[in-house]
């Protein structure tokens, strides 16, 4: 009965979050605090099926995850000065509260108020993660240091819980580097596999019985295992297919997780004011994250998007108070607090990353301009040359369309891909692939400057990212002609209805061009016997 009283909520909030245009996350954390303040129930294994969630997300990012990144400076030193100037900006701002006689601040000591800011210094590994996925940017610039910088805090926060805690690791944690040479069988069961539901199967194994199960048995966060588990089996050239094969049944479980925020306790108007008052420090943190990413020579509009996804707190800022709360360095009432500060601040950055491109884009203004020499490499601004066509994602449907337009119609073309593995798997076969992000207006200001481009084939794989690409062509002016690519009925009229010359159908079109094979099967068919003499019924014969 609880169960069906949780999904009902679910699926309510998230009718109503989409109707007033916001996530439905939004509308599952509103639904948990609706039912947590009427007093329903837990259902029994919601914190399981929450955290084997987040279990699963951790390690599907460590399939799409470079490990190398994490010792770049600007992951490495951004993340260390973060921390420590939002936990300074965190525990000043509930200082002034104090002074100000706030009820639940005015008491408490200043290691109290650290500790505080500290756990509001984290952002969300989950909401970010899932912001960029709906953007297709999980692979871009700004995509992999956001996740690079998270995944540099989950560890600081394992590392407060571990000494916190006041529980070391067991001993037997020191062997967990065995499994470096482990990754080489696991790699070559996972050749044996396929690519149906035991590759599925094998994926949510290794995340929680090895990575899950195996560290939280020495003594060390099982999610942290997680993810390390899956930068082990990165390599794979089926990563990307088992990342995109959990999809659903990830997104699914970490419903668990959003509902379960709301079920913390239930809030007196103090709690809720002095919750929503903490939202004040998260302008500053997006200012730290630009401001720091831009000394580290990325570009402005790079640095202003990683710090517009990272404009919330972490779901980990509750483990650390709740962690607190048990050692007696905070009271119990700080965890409802924080709990509430972390689902508001969902909401405020799921309104504000509806547009954070734009925003990224206005932004820029308020930094200096670097000098494309200046730039890190990784950032610097492209040029398309002397192409006649571009071609923007190069999946699947974008290679094919390069090579049809390179071989069959004698056009010079040029991909544009930001996803770096791609980009050198397709250098090596002989493609022309510029590493950039499609949706950056000054990419396609210098689009623009190229002048000879005639035709730019939207091909990336979420509808989303071409639209963004669409608008950032016509922005530019760009006169030439625009293909694209889509899913479904309503993104085709919408792709259309904002000025694109061509759509294709992907399933339309695939049934299409199945039917003109086997046409051609049939027109070319060979003579067998007397079945196939004149007049008699025709057979499809390949040959």
């Amino acid at each position: 009965m609880e169960l069906g009283l949780y999904l009902v909520g679910a699926v309510v909030g998230g009718l109503l979050a989409v109707a007033v245009r916001l996530p439905p996350l939004v509308g599952y954390l509103a639904a948990g605090f609706a039912l947590g303040a009427l007093g329903a129930p837990e259902p029994a294994g919601l914190e399981q099926v929450a955290e084997v969630g987040v279990v699963l997300l951790l390690f599907a990012i460590g399939l799409k995850f470079d490990a190398r990144t994490l010792l770049r400076r600007e992951i490495w030193l951004t993340t260390s000065v973060h921390l420590v100037l939002s936990t300074a900006v965190g525990m000043g701002f509930l200082g002034l509260l104090a002074v100000a006689g706030h009820g639940l601040v005015a008491d408490e000591p200043v290691g109290a108020l650290a500790l505080v800011g500290f756990a509001l210094s984290f952002s969300s590994t989950v909401f970010v993660v899932k912001v960029l996925e709906d953007r297709s940017d999980a692979t871009s610039l700004y995509g992999r240091i956001a996740v690079g910088l998270l995944v540099m805090q989950d560890i600081a926060a394992v590392i407060f819980m571990a000494l916190a805690g006041g529980e070391a690791p067991s001993p037997w944690a020191l062997a967990l580097v065995l499994l470096l040479p482990a990754a080489w069988p696991l790699h070559r069961i996972w050749d044996r596999i396929g690519h149906g539901e035991l590759q599925a199967l094998f994926g949510v194994t290794v995340a929680v019985a090895l990575g899950w199960g195996l560290f939280e048995a020495v003594g060390v966060d099982g999610q942290l295992g997680a993810l390390v588990m899956g930068l082990l089996l990165a390599k794979h050239p089926s990563a990307g297919e088992l990342s995109r094969s959990l999809m659903t049944f990830k997104d699914l479980m970490l419903v668990a997780f959003f509902l379960q925020i709301g079920l913390h306790g239930r809030p007196g108007l103090e709690e809720v004011l002095l919750a929503a008052a903490l939202l004040a420090v998260l302008p500053l943190q997006v200012a730290f994250y630009a401001v720091l990413l831009w000394a580290m020579r990325l570009r402005r509009r790079t640095a202003f998007l990683a710090g517009l996804v990272l404009a919330n707190f972490s779901e980990f800022g509750i483990i650390v108070a709740s962690v607190g709360a048990t050692v007696g360095l905070l009271s119990e009432s700080w965890v409802l607090v924080v709990s509430l500060a972390v689902a508001f601040s969902f909401a405020v950055s799921a309104l504000v990353n509806r547009r954070g491109v734009e925003l990224a884009t206005r932004m820029v203004r308020l930094l200096p301009h670097h000098s494309t020499y200046q730039l890190h490499p990784d950032d610097r601004l492209v040029d398309v040359g002397e192409a006649d066509a571009l071609v923007l994602g190069l999946g699947r449907i974008g290679s094919a369309t390069y090579l049809r337009l390179r071989d069959e119609y004698g056009l010079s073309v040029v991909g544009v891909e930001h996803d770096q593995a791609r980009v050198t798997d397709l250098e090596l076969e002989g493609f022309e692939v510029l590493r950039a992000d499609a949706t950056d207006l000054e990419f396609w200001a210098r689009v623009k400057r190229a002048g000879k481009v005639q035709v730019v084939v939207l091909a990336m794989p979420f509808h989303n990212a071409n639209l963004i690409a669409l608008a950032r062509l016509q922005a530019a002016g760009f006169t030439g002609r625009v293909a694209a690519v889509a899913r479904y009925d309503d993104d085709v009229a919408e792709l259309q209805r904002h000025g694109a010359d061509a759509v294709f159908h992907l399933y339309g079109s695939a049934g299409a061009a199945l039917a003109d094979h086997a046409a051609e099967v049939l027109m070319h068919r060979k003579p067998t016997g007397p079945e196939h003499e004149p007049g008699s019924a025709p057979g499809l014969v390949t040959g």
